[in-house]
């Protein structure tokens, strides 16, 4: 009888741990991300005509050659990376950066998909076996909303609202109504991640409905801050503006992205966009140390130092006989960033696969980067040291800035005054220079500023310049 009970006794505290497992198991995957979900072949404004197409390319191919053909992507061509344009050495652009992050971004993807199909081989048969496409495409669109000069000309553009003269719009009426305070945090914290989701789903004037009209999946990939502006703070980073909340509560609805604040609206983000912003910064860190090398910013033996400080004794070995066959010296940090980007592209893959439940739950925090191995992350921090201090202050790219700054801000002052002040006849003129494109007679304020910027982030660094010269009466147009 002893035995009978002691054994019911343990039956019924196995039974119950069983069905505690199973609710902890349930709960838990109630509120994560789901990769049949997550890839949606559905084009953002163009829902009502979504139908499969039978052709080679797939709708995430087709996002691809969409951005390679579009007339925003050629203009990333003459818009700064890091070091001034154009030189007589040949440095990275916007452009060159995007197609080698694009790169990248498809290697991790690839090899990101192949792992998860060999753990969950039921989703051979889904869009899963896409990612790489997917990533590839949305690293081309990455950098899309970033205005001329590189990043100082987002701190140009937040500066004149926050502490410049746009700071009067704050009292500027416009049929009765004021700037809201989350308008008016989409200004002072302008983001050109934020921007480059407006550029692909806004509808420009005389432009079809959804913008780019891009899958939901490769537009959910690129928003590495998922939550309004009002939730930025001091590190003004943010994912949409006010006037493109409600498209991205439509994506994040139709991807199951996990929700976690109503108000101010905050998501988990899309799970690629991790694949995505490593692809970033792998590239940065590399391209920006061998521009350096090449403007003589940094010597070759710091340079092979800084590449060198990735690998193990036995790797460097295999290195160095390499350079015994490759005596070029520029062939020789080629090889060594090429092989660094490999390691890279390795752990970052790691990284993600080891915490794609956290990913899917939307609790991993942090970037794919700082959870790499020990002896590569010291070796990127240590890369990450030096470009601060030689590269990013350096005098080449501190006078870009300087020149920059000053350019937007002059273009700003006058713009936003002419669609303030329509009635002036010098606002007129000015006004009448924008492209048709842009609601720049808007009714409201805050639309009509933001036509003023979508007009001026819009600007290669050449077109910009040669606009303020010619609005300052430096250059006149040929007779």
């Amino acid at each position: 009888m002893q035995i009978r009970q002691s054994f019911n006794g343990l039956h019924y505290k196995f039974t119950q741990k069983l069905a505690d497992d199973l609710v902890r198991w349930q709960v838990k995957h109630l509120f994560m991300m789901n990769w049949n979900q997550l890839i949606s072949a559905k084009r953002f404004g163009m829902e009502e005509f979504h139908s499969e197409r039978q052709e080679n390319r797939s709708e995430f191919q087709r996002d691809y050659d969409r951005l390679i053909f579009s007339a925003p992507f050629r203009r990333l061509q003459n818009k700064t990376q890091v070091f001034p344009l154009p030189g007589s050495i040949f440095v990275h652009n916007r452009l060159t950066h995007s197609l080698e992050v694009s790169c990248v971004g498809r290697s991790l993807g690839n090899d990101v998909a192949k792992a998860i199909l060999v753990r969950q081989p039921e989703l051979q048969n889904s869009y899963l076996p896409e990612i790489g496409s997917i990533v590839s495409a949305a690293c081309l669109a990455h950098d899309l909303g970033n205005p001329p000069f590189g990043h100082s000309g987002e701190r140009a553009i937040s500066t004149f609202f926050s502490e410049g003269k746009g700071q009067a719009l704050q009292n500027i009426q416009s049929n009765g109504e004021l700037l809201s305070s989350m308008e008016w945090e989409d200004l002072t914290h302008f983001e050109g991640n934020a921007n480059a989701f407006r550029l692909l789903t806004h509808q420009f004037e005389g432009r079809r409905k959804g913008g780019f009209a891009m899958t939901y999946t490769t537009l959910a990939s690129i928003v590495k801050y998922p939550f309004s502006s009002s939730l930025a703070g001091k590190k003004s980073k943010f994912g949409f503006f006010v006037s493109e909340e409600m498209s991205f509560q439509k994506i994040a609805m139709e991807l199951g992205l996990t929700q976690l604040n109503d108000h101010p609206l905050k998501y988990a983000r899309h799970p690629l966009v991790y694949l995505v912003e490593a692809a970033d910064d792998i590239c940065y860190q590399m391209m920006d140390i061998e521009d350096a090398h090449k403007l003589k910013i940094l010597t070759t033996e710091e340079t092979k130092d800084l590449l060198m400080s990735y690998f193990s004794e036995n790797r460097k070995e295999h290195i160095r006989k390499t350079f015994h066959i490759v005596s070029d010296t520029n062939e020789q940090i080629a090889y060594l960033r090429s092989s660094v980007i490999g390691l890279l592209i390795r752990e970052c893959t790691r990284a993600f696969l080891d915490h794609e439940n956290e990913i899917l739950e939307g609790k991993f925090e942090g970037t794919l980067i700082k959870h790499i191995s020990e002896c590569p992350a010291i070796a990127y921090k240590h890369c990450s040291d030096v470009s601060l201090k030689k590269i990013y202050r350096s005098k080449d790219v501190l006078d870009i800035e300087l020149a920059g700054f000053r350019v937007i801000s002059t273009l700003l002052e006058l713009m936003i005054d002419a669609v303030t002040s329509p009635e002036k006849a010098y606002s007129q003129l000015l006004i009448n220079r924008v492209s048709g494109q842009y609601n720049i007679k808007a009714p409201g304020l805050y639309e009509r500023v933001q036509a003023v910027l979508d007009y001026i982030s819009g600007m290669t660094d050449v077109f910009a310049l040669d606009l303020y010269r010619k609005i300052n009466g430096n250059s006149l147009p040929a007779v």
